[in-house]
């Protein structure tokens, strides 16, 4: 245990209190595992929850491939549990999102929606969003028969037609998880082939709900205050064609939650956060770990070692710094 002989910091620093050791921004795997470790550390960290506890894992409705849970754990249970270790050991959430930060002045200040805390160090964990088509219709029918999350839609969709696009494995496991509510899901995916592992692979194609529709996008959601079809298009021969459908459920990959962060960090071309193999930006004490760094994996259990390791650098950094 490290011994950092700082004040047992319990209230948040708002309008001038003494700031806080560790700020965590995010509440998915990566900023509940930081916020575990840290407050094992006993740096008493405070968790902004942003929009969304539990971040983009707590919107899956079963994780089969976290250690720990031979049978599987749902996203928002498993959510619910790493909140529950964190504050065991004194990690404190708080409901509230980071708006506005300015990491050139130490303590760092960060603006929420409620008021402004300051913290010694900060670890970022605000994940991603799922990326939008962009097409006609979209966004005027988002809600009312589009939308981007299965877990949270799928039942509404009882005994109807539902269409997804994308080939990866998002996609795929949620046209499967659809299936338990659609009478047929189709996947459309811009290529011949799916991007999926082989096992889910597997399942969509042996799933008998399931159909394909190959080397095509989606160019618009037709619907007055509905989804009623969508306009696709072969990306090879170039022939449009609707199909009827009650629902649009999109899967085509994420934008990282990193807009305020712009002009404060370095942001590859992506717009992730740059971190290094131990998750240090380019500013002394502020630590990104999870999918807002993490173009390439993707998984709650990278997300979870990412937050981890942000965690033993922030008190590392306390230690090294004798704040």
């Amino acid at each position: 245990m490290f011994d950092l002989n700082l004040p047992n910091i319990s209230s948040s620093s708002v309008d001038g209190d003494e700031p806080l050791k560790l700020l965590v921004i995010g509440s998915g795997p990566a900023g509940f595992s930081a916020a575990l470790y840290a407050a094992r550390a006993e740096l008493a960290p405070v968790v902004l929850t942003g929009m969304e506890l539990g971040g983009q894992a707590a919107l899956t409705h079963e994780i089969e491939n976290y250690p720990g849970f031979p049978e599987g754990v749902g996203g928002s249970e498993l959510g619910e549990l790493f909140q529950k270790q964190a504050e065991r050991f004194g990690t404190r959430t708080e409901f509230d999102t980071a708006t506005e930060v300015d990491f050139t002045k130490s303590p760092f200040e960060i603006k929420t929606e409620s008021g402004e805390y300051k913290a010694h160090a900060v670890i970022i964990a605000t994940g991603a969003r799922p990326n939008h088509l962009k097409i006609p219709g979209e966004e005027e029918l988002t809600g009312r028969g589009v939308s981007y999350c299965a877990t949270c839609d799928g039942w509404f969709f009882k005994e109807k037609k539902v269409l997804v696009v994308g080939g990866g494995d998002s996609a795929l496991e949620e046209a499967l998880y659809l299936t338990r509510h659609a009478t047929s899901v189709t996947i459309v995916h811009r290529r011949d082939e799916l991007r999926a592992g082989p096992i889910l692979k597997s399942r969509a194609i042996e799933n008998p709900k399931i159909d394909f529709v190959w080397d095509s996008i989606v160019t618009e959601v037709v619907g007055d205050e509905k989804v009623a079809s969508v306009i696709i298009k072969n990306v090879k021969t170039g022939e449009e064609s609707a199909i009827e459908t009650d629902g649009l459920f999109i899967f085509i990959g994420h934008t990282p939650n990193t807009e305020i962060f712009e002009g404060q960090l370095a942001l590859d071309d992506g717009g992730y956060i740059v971190v290094d193999g131990l998750m240090q930006t380019g500013v002394e004490g502020v630590y990104a770990a999870g999918e807002v760094a993490d173009p390439h994996f993707r998984q709650v259990i990278t997300s979870a070692g990412m937050g981890a390791g942000a965690a033993i650098q922030a008190v590392r950094y306390m230690e090294e710094k004798g704040l």
